[in-house]
């Protein structure tokens, strides 16, 4: 089985809610001594951590599913159930979390920050907790919340002051190996790396973190050779180094050509992913001078690029010939890049995106499906789950609580008629009911202290269908 994973597919679910209780509190003397069901506990939530022991994401690949403890339910004597235990899974740092649409959720950089990958439900109210001047003693208790599931992609994106590129046996790995302690593995055949390796490297009181990535081939950006398993690790670098083969005798390779097929295969890239490479700083290695002909075609070649404005060192990974004055070029650079950036915000902080929301938005939309209506809305829809269909006080509460959210006069307005079917959640799973105008304000301890007036339009649960169950 392969040692290194760099994109997965992970399904996460989060614990649910644990049911509230409804319980009526008796003691010698005191038979009727009111409700004290308590609440259910909160599921568990799943909890992605970047953790510095973490290096790959492999483990996903052996088990691609991740679930969280569940809440507990409620007891009688207002005992409210434990909540669910979160999970926290360790993650590599420079882990970036997508939806299975692209999607970017977050960016965890940073060891110690956190995502929460999929939230616990809320667990139900006890009857104790919805207990009211007009609802003395309730029969119902709110059922636990089903905690979210979610399929993520993780991309893992190394996270590198300095990116190696260059073709396959250019010698990224060589050079990584004579400036750091990384020891990569290196032979003569092309693609001999296949996982990205780091190395700390440090020069004056500079210490940076140089990556080398996979060799780089025409059609890279297109998926060809290792495509976007290469060139998703460069993305974080802030300063490029073309490796440049000067001693290779394929034919038709060249230091000047294999610069033209790298630029134009990190411009594609960026064009299709959106991520700026080629304006970063670069600088080119003339590799293996060690070889007679090839310090000969690097003499020729380094007055060309450095009128194109690069700046250009003959090096020798073998010999160890140059590499001082690369170091301190790179550690140039990267100290450069570091003053430019902002503080770096604390590890617990991470990039997620919120949803924003107007205020003045009603919580639910009203759409016609033919003679039938769909109500969608966080808040319905939450409603339905946490509600026990087999209590008709239970469903009444529902009930209440759609009348003061307004579905009552949303329904008149697309000409909704009596005996209409109404849907609530998703088409395809949704709890049906008969739009009833005639129907009293379900159960006689209604929460929302209104009276019945003639024309008032009540949302009756149909108590014979059996898709009223969800």
């Amino acid at each position: 089985m392969a040692e290194f994973a760099d994109r997965v597919t992970l399904r996460v679910q989060a614990g649910h809610g644990g049911n509230g209780c409804a319980s009526i509190h008796r003691e010698k003397f005191k038979p009727l001594g009111g409700p004290d069901g308590g609440n259910g506990g909160r599921g568990g939530d799943v909890i992605l951590e970047v953790d510095a022991s973490s290096a790959t994401l492999l483990d996903f690949h052996r088990r691609p599913v991740r679930r969280a403890g569940n809440g507990r339910p409620g007891e009688g004597s207002n005992r409210t159930g434990a909540d669910g235990p979160d999970l926290i899974i360790a993650v590599p740092n420079g882990t970036e979390v997508k939806t299975a649409d692209g999607e970017v959720l977050a960016d965890l950089v940073g060891v110690g920050t956190r995502f929460v990958a999929a939230a616990g439900g809320r667990g139900g109210l006890g009857n104790a907790a919805l207990a009211s001047p007009r609802r003395k003693a309730p029969g119902f208790a709110l059922k636990g919340e089903p905690g979210q599931q979610r399929d993520l992609i993780l991309e893992l994106k190394t996270v590198a002051d300095v990116g190696l590129v260059g073709f396959p046996n250019a010698g990224k790995s060589s050079l990584i190996a004579a400036m750091s302690a990384a020891r990569p593995k290196i032979a003569s055949y092309p693609f001999t790396t296949l996982i990205p390796n780091l190395g700390v490297v440090e020069a004056g009181d500079v210490q940076f973190v140089v990556a080398d990535v996979p060799g780089l081939i025409p059609g890279a950006s297109q998926g060809r050779g290792l495509g976007h398993d290469f060139l998703r690790h460069v993305e974080r670098c802030s300063t490029l180094v073309h490796v440049l083969d000067c001693a290779t005798e394929e034919p038709g390779r060249d230091p000047v050509t294999d610069l033209a097929a790298i630029e134009a295969e990190l411009a594609a890239y960026g064009d299709a992913t959106g991520a700026e490479l080629v304006g970063r700083p670069r600088l080119i290695a003339l590799n293996k001078i060690d070889v007679p002909a090839a310090r000969e075609l690097a003499d020729l070649v380094r007055p060309e690029f450095e009128a194109r404005g690069y700046r250009v060192f003959e090096i020798s990974a073998a010999s160890g010939e140059g590499l001082r004055p690369l170091g301190f070029a790179m550690a140039a650079l990267v100290a450069a890049d570091r003053a430019a950036r902002p503080a770096e915000l604390p590890a617990e902080r991470v990039r997620v995106r919120v949803p924003v929301r107007a205020a003045d938005e009603p919580g639910f939309e009203v759409v016609r499906i033919g003679d039938s209506f769909l109500i969608t809305g966080e808040k319905p829809q939450r409603w339905v789950r946490q509600t026990d269909f087999s209590n008709d006080e239970a469903v009444g509460y529902l009930a209440d609580r759609l009348a003061r959210l307004g579905v009552e006069e949303a329904l008149a307005e697309p000409g909704a008629e009596p005996a209409a079917e109404v849907l609530i959640s998703d088409r395809d799973d949704a709890v049906v009911f008969d739009w009833d105008p005639a129907a009293p304000m379900a159960s006689g301890a209604g929460g929302s202290g209104r009276h019945n007036a003639r024309g008032r339009q009540h949302l009756g649960p149909r108590g014979t269908d059996p898709r009223l169950t969800p």
